[in-house]
């Protein structure tokens, strides 16, 4: 959890106005350095889930940084292209897609990851052994905290399961396929090692039945901290004990692979920080309601997922604490946070959400016809603008005038 100075974010609120997402160079920067000093016993890469965050300017530093890309769409593979990519420095994980946009992903030169036998059929027939790919397992393995970031379980829509490998071998044989990588990834907030280990150890178990694999890709999934004092995935410790497991996996196969992994929230959650305007205070018989100049539109994890976001009235960070339950402006129940303490807090204040650089902006839409906020990045001390606030001219550019109603009887 990262609350940036709070003259600086009550100055680009100013400078910007609100809603408003800021993100720090600076703290991806030291995420990159914490898992790379994590996995430097072993030959390895980090592949950026980049649905986290596709602003291009994100994407731009971490391809100077030398982080390829995790893709889960032929746009994110579009967009990586955009922000400088090599086909072969980005991942594509899709599901539930057509073999039109795996063939679209091919011709773009990104490495295949096939998490469904249909697909893997399809992509036999087509292209044979011509075009290497990566299979995605589930271990069924609940690695989430919450089912709804859990990927590896056994009711999960993703992966192939491992109790399919038999079939999936037939395949891999009567097409020639040429399988390079196996990957895995049991979900979100990680906190248990021992989980992903064991995930990791039937990894290694199904791999030894492709003789010509490169790299094992671990996904990813570490928890953040989120509140103070919260707990989050010791990245060090995993490091150690998982690079221990795959060396002697590596001599068990007869020769080195490379060690993936796909970090998203790890690299971009803590960076960020959403600031927003409180408009309204509304006392009722139960509560203190903060209603604020934004809402699920803008941020939807609170209510998708019952996700915290650490809240701080940097307007008035001296104030008497109190109880308030703070909402947003959405025609729906869009409530940010029940029961929440925080520093005395009036009309005006400027509030920051905490753990806001993943899956923000990202999930942001114009639900209520609302328009989407802005983006600010902070690089070696100064900021940029990343993304302009959208405009009701913005929406408007897309949609088409229609039939011509002049002629048609009203009813009265």
């Amino acid at each position: 959890m990262r609350i940036h100075d709070h003259h600086l974010l009550k100055a680009l609120a100013e400078r910007y106005e609100t809603p408003l997402y800021v993100y720090d160079t600076s703290v991806i920067q030291e995420k990159i350095d914490t898992l790379r000093e994590a996995l430097s016993s072993v030959r390895h890469r980090i592949n950026y889930a980049c649905k986290a965050n596709t602003n291009l300017a994100i994407l731009r530093f971490m391809q100077a940084q030398g982080i390829c890309l995790d893709t889960v769409s032929i746009e994110e593979v579009k967009l990586g292209k955009i922000a400088g990519y090599r086909g072969d420095e980005m991942i594509y994980t899709p599901n539930s897609v057509g073999m039109e946009e795996v063939v679209a992903a091919v011709e773009e030169g990104a490495y295949i990851n096939i998490d469904n036998i249909s697909i893997l059929e399809y992509f036999g027939e087509r292209y044979g052994g011509e075009v290497p790919i990566c299979i995605r397992i589930n271990p069924h393995v609940m690695g989430g905290g919450h089912l709804h970031i859990s990927t590896g379980h056994i009711d999960s829509k993703f992966g192939i399961s491992i109790h399919q490998m038999r079939h999936v071998e037939r395949i891999v044989k009567h097409h020639g396929l040429r399988v390079t990588g196996l990957h895995m990834h049991t979900g979100s907030d990680i906190l248990d090692i021992e989980v992903f280990l064991r995930a990791a150890d039937i990894l290694f178990e199904h791999a030894e039945a492709f003789p010509d694999l490169d790299l094992l890709d671990f996904g990813s999934g570490f928890k953040v901290a989120y509140k103070p004092d919260d707990y989050c995935t010791d990245v060090h410790e995993l490091g150690v004990r998982l690079c221990e497991r795959f060396k002697s996996f590596c001599v068990r196969y007869g020769r080195d692979l490379e060690l993936w992994f796909e970090p998203g929230k790890f690299l971009v959650s803590e960076s960020g920080n959403f600031l927003a305007r409180v408009t309204t205070l509304k006392q009722t018989t139960s509560a203190m309601f903060v209603g604020i100049d934004t809402g699920l539109n803008h941020l939807i994890r609170p209510m998708l997922y019952g996700a915290y976001h650490h809240i701080v009235n940097v307007s008035n960070p001296q104030g008497r604490q109190r109880i308030y339950t703070v909402v947003g402006n959405i025609c729906e129940t869009d409530t940010f946070g029940w029961d929440r303490k925080l520093n005395e807090v009036r009309e005006g204040d400027l509030l920051c959400f905490a753990n806001a650089g993943a899956y923000g902006m990202s999930m942001a839409s114009n639900y209520n016809s609302r328009c989407r906020p802005a983006e600010v990045l902070l690089h070696e001390g100064k900021d940029y603008l990343i993304r302009r606030r959208e405009t009701l001219e913005d929406q408007l550019a897309l949609q088409l005038t229609g039939p011509d109603y002049s002629g048609t009887k009203r009813v009265e």
